[in-house]
């Protein structure tokens, strides 16, 4: 039986081993219990918003709700009436920099890898929960923040605006422009605008070739070209 104490954590995530094995660390740990988990990113702010957990741990492409947007909510990044003060948690499988970097610009204190242990997750949600942040070891953190910025090569995804990028991976996803505009909460035209401009700051002219850039940067392993518009 969980003590009285124990952290409260909603969990977003598709279901599966992933899911119960982070549920099946928190109840085991004794520290944490998970009162609701979804695989929807709009049910999951639901939760969040009714049960007010401590933490929420979400899986960066859930569908619905873009996970970052909750991020943003949480933090006060965007204004919503009586967020709660919930401490949030990106889960992914990506490791590059400029996803890690927009996941704590977007006011995520914790970013943890899905080939994290169970004591990385344990150890993310204990750091996060005492006030601070937490970057998985699976991140190479000299290339997230260079001693010397000016020794660093420039790197195209780093002259994309957070919505541009967060655009640009919902499509190198497979995610069709309708859904991103309503993950994102904006009209169809103004995710267009977001395609049109990253696409120009890339040199890039088509979905096809940015799929392929993707592979290519390895933030994705294959594409879904079934998925595209």
């Amino acid at each position: 039986m969980l003590p009285r104490s124990a952290s409260t954590v909603v969990l977003a995530a598709q279901p599966g081993l992933l899911r119960d094995g982070i549920a099946s660390l928190c109840q085991s740990s004794g520290r944490f219990r998970i009162p609701a988990a979804t695989a929807s990113g709009e049910q999951a702010w639901k939760l969040i918003e009714q049960l007010r957990p401590d933490a929420a741990v979400l899986e960066l492409y859930i569908p619905g709700l873009d996970a970052l947007e909750i991020a943003r909510r949480l933090a006060g990044l965007v204004p919503w009436p009586e967020a709660p003060s919930t401490r949030c948690i990106i889960l992914s499988s990506r490791t590059d920099r400029k996803t890690v970097l927009e996941a704590l610009r977007a006011g995520a204190q914790g970013f943890l890898l899905l080939s994290s242990s169970g004591d990385h997750l344990l150890d993310c949600l204990d750091r996060v929960l005492a006030g601070g942040i937490y970057v998985a070891p699976g991140v190479d953190l000299k290339t997230l923040f260079p001693a010397d910025r000016r020794s660093t090569p420039d790197d195209p995804l780093d002259t994309l605006s957070p919505r541009e990028f967060q655009v640009f991976s919902l499509l190198v996803e497979g995610i069709r422009p309708k859904e991103i505009a309503a993950r994102l909460g904006v009209s169809p035209k103004t995710v267009d605008t977001y395609r049109v401009q990253l696409m120009r700051k890339l040199g890039i002219h088509d979905v096809a070739s940015l799929v392929k850039y993707a592979i290519e940067r390895r933030l994705i392993r294959s594409a879904q070209t079934a998925s595209h518009a």
